[in-house]
């Protein structure tokens, strides 16, 4: 029997998942990672993206659009900006991320324009492999 970890995601809202799961794919800044129980310390933020939690043969979906992750030998925590089951994301909740971000990195200083472009490519590809 495979080993499992404790997952918990949360996002300011509410608490989305608490549980026992056997993997989660993580959208990290410098790449997607995988967690798995005993996996070494690492602290990773978040890019846009789809974070799939596996347990047993069921994969569950979420949608983030950024924070922090932590993983541990013991779990993996996600602390997201925004968080929302896959299911429950749409066009609409795209349109209003989209329309932030451009907004921000319309009047970003210099220095920052460009992580705020990076953010509207990130939602761009994340609306492009959802399909909205």
């Amino acid at each position: 029997m495979a080993e499992t970890m404790q997952f918990d995601l949360v996002s300011p809202e509410r608490q989305l998942a608490s549980l026992a799961a056997d993997a989660v794919e993580i959208p990290g800044a410098e790449g997607d990672l995988t967690a798995m129980a005993d996996h070494a310390p690492f602290l990773t933020t978040l890019r846009p993206g789809l974070v799939r939690v596996h347990v047993g043969s069921t994969v569950t979906e979420y949608v983030v659009t950024g924070g922090f992750a932590e993983l541990s030998a013991a779990g993996t925590s996600i602390l997201a900006e925004v968080a929302v089951p896959k299911a429950e994301f749409g066009a609409d909740i795209l349109a209003g991320l989209m329309s932030d971000a451009e907004a921000a990195a319309a009047s970003a200083a210099e220095e920052n324009k460009a992580a705020t472009a990076l953010r509207v490519n990130d939602l761009k590809t994340l609306g492009s492999q959802l399909g909205l």
